[in-house]
Parts: structure tokens; C-alpha cells; sequence
């Protein structure tokens, strides 16, 4: 029997929808693991950098 996969799907009223990207490389099924700075794929070992975050400063004007 497989394991539950909690946390890779939400439901929104009849719709299911995966929270997480598939690996381009292993395919549909596969899901990229969420990191700080990357997401990456246990069976493959395929990688991608994740978009920095807005800087957070004051404003500039007024």
C-alpha cells in the first residue's frame, strides 16, 4: 500500500488541485520538493532555483 501523500493536494469545494510542481524529467506523479531557496526531485536529482523574494525596505517617495 502507498504512503498518504499529505500536503500535495488541496480541495476546494469539488476540485482537487496539487500544491506542488511535477519534475519535468521523471514525469506526472513525481513531485519536486520544496526548499528555502530550491525545489528538487529525490529520484532524479533534477534541481531549479526558486525566485528571490521582493526586497523588503521603506518605500521610496512621500
Amino acid at each position: 500500500m502507498a504512503k498518504a501523500r499529505v500536503g500535495l493536494y488541496t480541495t476546494k469545494g469539488d476540485a482537487l488541485t496539487r500544491t506542488h510542481k511535477s519534475c519535468p524529467k521523471c514525469g506526472p506523479g513525481i513531485y519536486l520538493a520544496e526548499h528555502a531557496n530550491r525545489r528538487s526531485c529525490g529520484k532524479c536529482g533534477y534541481a531549479e532555483a526558486k525566485a528571490a523574494p521582493a526586497p523588503k525596505g521603506k518605500a521610496k517617495g512621500g
